[in-house]
């Protein structure tokens, strides 16, 4: 990845998530309402990148997946037409147009790179601290636990596993 295609990449979705979310909620994050949306799959495409454990290839297509992660199911937006078919494929099986209960249920299905990609959405949403009944937080931080446990089961005990243990308020490995 080089610059350009980095930073058309935060641009890219900076404008779908600002210009175009699928309803004026969606263009900011639930937690607080007011910080933009593009700030979340930012945070999560810059964040695998930091993780200096996988292999070079594999971060730089998390990173454009984790880019336009959530694109297709907040906003009216199109995929860019220059991103590799394995990114556009990576973004497809990302997307649970059914929410967080599709997610958790189909997500054991997907290929084991994806469950990687989803550890970075589900931490950066535990860092979030959402405000959730006690029900779905329960749900959530079981989600998160087992997400976890196979990608570091698969990759080894990576910073994300760490981080999103310590958020879970577990020991870290």
């Amino acid at each position: 990845m080089n610059a350009t295609t980095l930073i058309n990449g935060i641009i890219d979705a900076f404008n779908a998530h600002t210009t175009l979310p699928a309803k004026p909620s969606k263009a900011f994050r639930k937690h607080d309402g007011r910080t933009p949306y593009f700030v979340h799959p930012t945070w999560c495409a810059m964040t695998i990148l930091h993780e200096l454990a996988l292999p070079v290839e594999l971060r730089v297509r998390g990173s454009l997946v984790l880019q336009f992660h959530d694109v297709l199911e907040d906003t009216l937006a199109s995929l860019p037409s220059n991103l590799p078919a394995d990114v556009v494929e990576g973004i497809n099986h990302m997307t649970f147009p059914g929410g967080s209960a599709q997610e958790q249920v189909e997500l054991w299905e997907k290929p084991l790179e994806i469950q990687l990609f989803k550890a970075y959405d589900k931490v950066a949403n535990l860092l979030d601290g959402f405000n959730q009944t006690p029900e779905k937080a329960a749900r959530a931080d079981a989600h998160a636990r087992r997400l976890l446990g196979v990608v570091e089961d698969a990759y080894g005990t990576l910073n994300i596993v760490k981080n999103g243990r310590a958020l879970l308020g577990e020991a870290r490995g």
